[in-house]
């Protein structure tokens, strides 16, 4: 519906604000909106972009109807989008506001990119005089294309002022030359890739569901390195034939450098990207020419999710386990399960795939509600790495160590054969506790009840929930006693310090988030060990997430017991998952591989189902224990979060949201009880558990509970996490 109408029309208008509804606006008299559109409105004392919602605009008395100030060169926010940010909001408990907040981030591609000025041979024009700089130029632009000055005098190799003095004489003339496109159009026919039997009749049933007008859901259940990657391509090939986007999920987009470029193998041009390291202009364009529909294949991280596709009809999930597609602030969201729902909306097919799947996705493929594809064997008939379990109460390191001797027998082998060795471990740092040996005295960060971590490479103590930093004292701030400090337990840091103790003479490198350089130095080195330019590399879960690195033949788990060792349900299965993930780097190019699990539990079911390659039978025994105790995916979980500036105010307001809770027979209130992480930058912690059956309506029970118990006062907030992933 297109609004022409005198300033007595009113529209509502999603803001970016914690607004609960749209707000109503006049709109003037010869402005025309429409659904979508977004306008700029005045909200209070200032003026912010806003989206033209669906359905007549709220009664407002006249005078205090405050009118639209202006309307974008934008194309309007499909309304399948629009559905999108009501369901997640809906769903997830969260302001629609906030939600269509994150859909609004690059507010500085509402208006149209300016074009650039340009330069074009006029014909039968020429300079007064001819030399060769003059002449060189005359050659490269005689096509007749357009030229950015710069551009051509690059080109060229010649100054700026000999395109400028070509300019005065009328030999150019002046043009505009459009925006270019952020990457070039991928062609779905440019570089097919040899499948096994296997994999092409996997692809084949990707192409035809990427070939209809129907929503589904597909998983893609394949061993590590049974090449899932190819297999999806063909989905995304099929698509693009079509004239559909596509967007591809990726965690830790910024640093899968090598996805990037086997897309560009495949499709002749490599994706937009789409994540929090990307420059803001560049940030800018690809939101527009998304909008636009320029651009026809993006791959993000999980805000991706909410870019504004025009004509979206397939969306493939990569590593859909991996925790990294939770969002855990403002608006908490899961981005794999509402990449579903955006699918279910718009009508067309999603991809998820993973080595090692979700629960929740197994559940669904056994119930029938997703289709699995099975590739349980690697490209071109690679074995997969042997795998053990090292028993360290029977091999334990030697005196300040924490490397098997086992492990490094291995070690030493793997040198000596020129191939490469990964030790993980899942801790940044130096040390994860520095205490006194005189007094006792432990470093703990002032603001969080978490101990403070040793970076020992940069010579600080770091919280690694708020980031608070200190310097690495010489002497005990509580006794005053000069070098009694010691690290208590491995980071990677004190890992890298003992290889290179043990082994001098190896290339060594260590790989975590918190690196000095950030993700370009990551994906330098990630290239380097690609290219056989390290021997051993230490690195956290960020060494995980689907790096091929042919030389790489032996994988060290330092500890891999670390996963199991809290509260969490899912332990066990994020463990599992991590493990088989991280040993399944090795081996990937055919030669025999190790992955050998430093573990003081090696009869845990996770390490027999790691070791013996039975994932059946974990898959099997985890559903059951989580059936048994009504726990997702055969239950539902909602967690509320009060936080305040004292303890008392945060304890006093979630008891009385516990109090407020209304009876249920499906539905139990668990705590409120103190959160495990229970000061957080200052700001102290109370948690309730929310347990109810599969059919309960958990967000009709939330509501009435926040509705009925006391207003958030003072430093008080209250957050709300559907299907929590995280329990600290």
């Amino acid at each position: 519906m297109t609004k022409d109408s005198p300033m007595s029309s009113v529209v509502p208008v999603m803001v970016p604000m914690p607004a609960e509804r749209p707000y109503s606006y006049a709109v003037p008299d010869g402005m025309r909106v429409e659904p979508g559109s977004i306008v700029r409105v005045p909200l209070g004392p200032r003026e912010v972009a806003g989206i033209v919602w669906d359905g007549p605009g709220e009664a407002v008395a006249a005078k205090k109807l405050r009118a639209i100030a202006g309307v974008f060169d934008c194309p309007p926010i499909p309304e399948e989008m629009r559905r999108f940010v009501d369901w997640v909001a809906n769903y997830t408990l969260s302001p629609p506001g906030m939600v269509a907040r994150m859909l609004l981030r690059a507010p500085a591609a509402f208006d149209p990119e300016p074009p650039t000025e340009g330069l074009r041979l006029v014909d039968g024009m020429g300079p007064d005089r001819l030399t060769a700089a003059r002449e060189r130029v005359l050659e490269m632009a005689a096509d007749g294309q357009a030229w950015t000055k710069a551009g051509l005098a690059h080109a060229a190799g010649v100054s700026a002022s000999v395109i400028e003095g070509l300019r005065s004489q009328g030999v150019f003339e002046t043009v505009s030359i459009p925006p270019r496109p952020v990457v070039a159009l991928p062609d779905p026919t440019f570089g097919r890739a040899t499948l096994t039997d296997g994999q092409a009749e996997a692809a084949e049933r990707l192409r035809e569901k990427a070939g209809t007008d129907a929503f589904s859901v597909t998983l893609i259940d394949g061993v590590t390195g049974s090449g899932k990657t190819e297999v999806y391509f063909e989905a995304v090939a099929a698509a693009l034939e079509r004239g559909k986007q596509v967007l591809i999920l990726i965690p830790e987009i910024a640093l899968t450098q090598a996805f990037l470029e086997r897309f560009h193998d495949r499709f002749g041009a490599k994706p937009a990207e789409w994540h929090s390291d990307l420059a803001p202009k560049k940030r800018e364009r690809v939101w527009r020419q998304v909008a636009e529909g320029q651009l026809r294949v993006v791959a993000g991280a999980r805000s991706a999710l909410f870019l504004p596709f025009r004509e979206l009809g397939l969306i493939v999930i990569d590593e859909e386990h991996d925790p990294a597609y939770k969002q855990e602030d403002r608006v908490f969201y899961n981005a794999r399960d509402m990449g579903v729902v955006r699918a279910h909306i718009g009508g067309f097919p999603v991809v998820l795939a993973s080595a090692t799947p979700s629960l929740e996705s197994r559940v669904n493929a056994n119930q029938g509600r997703y289709e699995r594809i099975v590739l349980s064997s690697r490209f071109a008939d690679a074995a997969l790495p042997e795998l053990a379990t090292i028993d360290m109460r029977k091999a334990a390191p030697e005196r300040g160590g924490f490397l098997s001797p086992v492990l490094i027998e291995e070690m030493k082998k793997t040198l000596a054969r020129g191939e490469q060795t990964l030790l993980f471990l899942n801790r940044r740092g130096y040390a994860p506790l520095t205490l006194c040996r005189v007094c006792g005295h432990r470093f703990q960060c002032p603001d969080c009840s978490s101990w403070l971590v040793e970076h020992r490479f940069r010579r600080q103590l770091v919280c690694h929930h708020c980031g608070y930093n200190e310097p690495r004292p010489e002497a005990c701030p509580e006794c005053g006693t000069l070098d009694h400090l010691v690290a208590c337990g491995p980071g990677v840091e004190r890992i890298t310090e003992e290889v290179d103790q043990l082994f001098p003479d190896a290339r060594t490198i260590m790989l975590s988030s918190d690196m000095m350089g950030g993700v370009k130095r990551l994906r330098l080195e990630l290239e380097a060990i690609a290219k056989g330019e390290a021997d051993i590399i230490i690195g956290t879960q960020l060494v995980a997430k689907g790096h091929n690195f042919p030389g790489m033949t032996l994988v060290g788990v330092i500890d891999a017991d670390l996963g199991l060792a809290n509260g969490d349900p899912r332990a066990a299965e994020r463990t599992f998952q991590l493990l088989a993930q991280v040993t399944g780097r090795a081996g990937r190019t055919g030669r025999k591989s190790l992955g050998l699990l430093q573990t003081y539990q090696p009869e845990h079911p996770v390490m027999r189902a790691i070791v013996t390659g039975d994932a059946e039978a974990f898959y099997e025994r985890e559903m059951a224990e989580r059936e048994r105790a009504g726990l997702p995916p055969f239950g539902r979980l909602a967690g509320i979060i009060v936080s305040a500036a004292t303890r008392q105010e945060a304890e006093s307001h979630a008891r009385g949201l516990r109090q407020a809770a209304p009876r249920a027979d499906e539905v139990d209130v668990l705590g409120p009880a103190e959160a495990p992480l229970a000061l957080v930058a200052g700001r102290h912690r109370f948690r309730l558990l929310v347990h109810g059956t599969r059919r309960s309506d958990i967000q009709g029970f939330l509501r009435d509970m926040i509705k009925a118990g006391p207003r958030p006062r003072g430093s008080v907030r209250v957050q709300v996490d559907i299907d929590p992933q995280s329990f600290l």
